[in-house]
């Protein structure tokens, strides 16, 4: 009989605790969310998936809870008025559920982080400027060397801390970010936690600002690889351009020359080419003298008229020496 009642307890406490790993988790979320100061009133708000037929709230790692609500449908409110030093700490909220039955686990841990104006704010300083390009570091130190048990390094727009480190001897904590980018860019505060208990913390000191700049482009960058690409392709039409007309005119002058030096060619145009052939020079090279005649029924003018113009071109070579 006796082994029977327990295989029965051990059946039951099996299915009890199935059934509250199935249950989703609630979260808890505290309000105002930037945290409080000695004196204040906060709310601690349990958000539930389920309808509930309790809902409790503890202190972390705590088995007692502090406060139940029972017949929940979605979110259980707990109030701590006027809080003092000890309620700085962390809290949980957990759940029964009505279909299916059982016990939900834990939610995640929620601090209620304390400012207390009785201690001095921490100094700061930022370095090596505050006007930095992009991918340099920064360091951030924070120091307090009477009070402070840890420190938290705040960005503005942020709810929560970004860093936090523990002071070494002299009481100074070094926030360092490495290859920084315009999304650090803003103003940077400190606190610390203050040794003895609970989740105090003294005010925010004074802020730094950081700016970093984008890098500026590297010199001879116009536009980038697409209008260097374009540049290329137009320079290399333009050679090619010029390569061609040269060509052209080379063969032209050359059939000219043909045509002149042909016995009894007469030119088809109204103009008459004259060639004068000098003589080698001391390289071996011929040269042709072109000069261009225009027939003309006047007189000839005076010596002041201006020489038509004479084109020089190498039309042979003599063989080697």
């Amino acid at each position: 009989m006796a082994p029977m009642v327990v295989n029965l307890i051990l059946g039951w406490w099996l299915v009890a605790v199935s059934r509250a790993q199935k249950l989703p988790r609630p979260s808890l979320s505290l309000h105002p969310s930037q945290g409080a100061s000695l004196g204040d009133n906060v709310t601690l708000r349990c958000h539930l998936p389920q309808p509930a037929a309790w809902v409790r709230l503890y202190r972390y790692q705590n088995p007692t809870y502090i406060e139940q609500k029972d017949n929940v449908q979605d979110m259980a409110e707990f109030s701590l008025t006027s809080i003092k030093q000890e309620d700085a700490v962390i809290y949980q909220c957990q759940y029964q559920g009505l279909a299916p039955a059982g016990t939900s686990q834990k939610s995640d841990p929620m601090e209620l982080l304390v400012t207390d104006h009785r201690y001095p704010p921490p100094g700061i300083s930022l370095s090596p400027k505050e006007h930095v390009e992009m991918g340099s570091n920064i360091t951030i130190q924070c120091w307090n060397k009477d009070y402070g048990a840890s420190f938290l390094l705040h960005k503005g727009g942020h709810s929560a801390p970004i860093q936090h480190q523990e002071p070494d001897y002299w009481g100074t904590a070094t926030f360092t970010l490495f290859g920084v980018t315009p999304a650090d860019s803003g103003t940077y505060r400190c606190s610390y936690r203050i040794g003895g208990c609970c989740l105090l913390f003294s005010p925010l000191g004074d802020n730094v600002t950081l700016e970093v700049i984008p890098r500026p482009a590297p010199p001879g960058v116009n536009g980038g690889p697409s209008r260097n690409l374009v540049a290329a392709v137009a320079g290399g039409c333009a050679a090619a351009i010029v390569i061609i007309t040269v060509s052209f005119l080379l063969v032209a002058l050359r059939r000219q020359m043909q045509r002149a030096e042909r016995p009894g060619a007469t030119p088809r145009s109204p103009e008459a080419v004259q060639f004068q052939v000098s003589p080698g020079d001391s390289e071996g090279l011929t040269y042709a003298q072109l000069q261009a005649v225009t027939p003309s029924t006047h007189p000839p003018t005076s010596s002041t008229t201006p020489e038509p113009p004479i084109i020089y071109a190498e039309v042979g070579t003599r063989g080697p020496r």
